[in-house]
């Protein structure tokens, strides 16, 4: 079968791309595949089953198994399923996979098209150690820190002690091949160290499969801030300007925008050249994303290297015009990016925030429950990806996140405006979500401000956040009657004598009499 057009030339012609992946960047894919041309072919689970996912696709394919090892993380299924429906390429999407250099070398030894980087890049960056030696080497700045030694025994207690003495507290233990969060915890008394050392290397053990962490220096009051790259077999590497992601909740983030309120052009060059040596430093193909943190002194560091698409790439794209999926894509198929640096501009700016199906009022547990309604806000400006529509169910299978709402403006005060608006008029019962938190963030002066710190929520609601109080005892009644939903189903009671700021039945009114 002959490929597009576009792809004339190309050394490795792909004609069909098998998501190794579920939910929302598996749309997001297969969107970018139709737009190409390409086929494309859907993996699923039991638990997916019926799932937006499998039915975006032109294909899909059926993993037996209860649990993730016997489906979307095994290998040799992902595999099979490939050569069953005559797929050429496969591509990753986040998590799961897609940092697995096991997998990006078994792909190509399959003869299949990997899309991603090297096999060595994703090894090099992913290990949190050998990502900051290259970064020396590469002259990256990097956070202040020290290796430790994964050996149980008396020295290794001696070693760690020393090391945090050098580096000084509040330090961060972190596990060298963590992420989101795991395997990490804050020490700020030298009576902590020992136990939290203990707890941050069990967990970096049983999550990832290695035991090792190192000790650096905890910048508070810093800013997180990644820049996009893109890179092909040509040297040629560009990066598509920063992102601020800097709130976040169990280092999870919940708000992303781009571009930062707080770079001028001069730190915001530096930041970019140092992502782009970063990556050249590791002969980088593909789409990746350098993290810093910012300190207050203005001095930023390197945090680590993500060597796959990340969760909040759409407002990157909405304010570089690059669809970043597709070049991925070409970028597999060896094609050169078709731009270079002096190409890109910053246009506008864009807000993502991450719908969770959880309680913000509880600490933020996770939520479960139908999709009863499910009705998106519309307008100029305003994206949608997600991987669930209406009757679906939010489940603990998998991440709790059900959608990324976007908003795209031409400046920061008419974004957030858009992004308040479009949280307020997004119609979603059944489940307990953080859509009303998003509200207050939109309207917070702090926020409004700029002063988005990693701290952010910890300092704008220390006791935690609960909803304000408001009367929705007619919404509730008249959408009750409209629906034929109960009190339940609309996730009411657990909001009962608390209210909330973000009222679904206010967009609904024009429903009822």
């Amino acid at each position: 079968m002959a490929g597009p057009d576009w792809m004339e030339g190309a050394p490795r012609p792909i004609t069909k791309v098998l998501v190794a992946n579920r939910g929302e960047i598996a749309c997001r894919v297969f969107r970018a595949c139709a737009e190409l041309g390409l086929g494309s072919v859907a993996i699923y689970s039991e638990a997916d089953r019926g799932s937006l996912h499998q039915q975006t696709a032109d294909e899909s394919i059926f993993l037996p198994g209860e649990n993730l090892s016997e489906t979307y993380l095994n290998i040799e299924a992902i595999l099979s399923a490939a050569q069953e429906t005559n797929a050429d390429a496969i591509h990753p999407g986040y998590g799961f996979l897609s940092e697995r250099s096991t997998f990006a070398n078994a792909v190509k030894a399959a003869g299949l098209v990997w899309i991603g980087p090297s096999a060595r890049a994703i090894d090099e960056m992913g290990d949190k150690i050998s990502a900051r030696r290259a970064m020396v080497d590469a002259g990256v700045p990097v956070i202040p820190g020290e290796e430790l030694p994964l050996e149980d025994s008396d020295e290794m207690v001696n070693e760690l002690v020393r090391a945090a003495t050098r580096v000084g507290y509040p330090l961060l233990l972190k596990a060298s091949a963590g992420g989101g969060g795991k395997g990490m915890r804050v020490v700020r008394e030298p009576r902590n160290l020992q136990r939290e050392y203990t707890a941050a290397s069990r967990e970096a053990a049983t999550s990832f499969g290695d035991g090792t962490v190192y000790v650096e220096r905890l910048l508070e009051k810093s800013r997180h801030i990644e820049v996009q790259i893109l890179a092909d077999a040509f040297g040629n590497t560009v990066h598509l300007f920063e992102r601020e992601c800097s709130i976040q909740r169990r280092h999870q983030k919940v708000v992303e925008e781009s571009p930062s309120p707080v770079l001028d052009e001069i730190t915001r060059q530096r930041m970019g050249d140092a992502a782009v040596n970063a990556a050249k430093a590791v002969d980088y193909e593909g789409a990746g994303t350098v993290e810093f943190l910012l300190a207050e002194d203005g001095n930023f560091h390197f945090l680590e290297m993500n060597t796959r698409l990340q969760v909040e790439h759409p407002i990157t794209e909405c304010i570089s015009g690059v669809d970043l999926v597709v070049e991925q894509i070409r970028v597999a198929s060896g094609l050169p990016l078709p731009f270079t640096q002096t190409d890109l501009s910053i246009r506008g700016h864009a807000i993502e925030v991450r719908i969770y199906a959880e309680d913000p009022a509880n600490n933020f547990l996770p939520a479960i429950g139908p999709l009863a309604i499910f009705r998106p806000p519309e307008g100029p400006g305003i994206r949608l990806d997600t991987g669930v529509r209406e009757g679906d169910e939010a489940r603990i299978d998998f991440d709790p996140m059900l959608a990324k709402l976007i908003v795209h403006a031409s400046d920061r005060p008419s974004a957030i405006r858009r992004m308040k608006r479009a949280c307020e008029d997004f119609v979603l019962l059944g489940v307990t979500t953080n859509l009303g938190f998003l509200c207050d963030i939109m309207a917070h002066p702090a926020y409004l401000e700029g002063e988005t710190t990693t701290d952010f929520i910890e300092v704008n609601w220390p006791e935690g956040w609960n909803p304000k109080l408001s009367d929705m005892a007619p919404f509730v009644a008249a959408a009750s009657e409209h629906f034929g939903l109960s009190r339940k189903a609309m996730s009411i009671e657990s909001n009962e004598g608390r209210g909330s700021p973000y009222n679904p039945f206010l967009s609904l009114r024009r429903s009822f009499p």
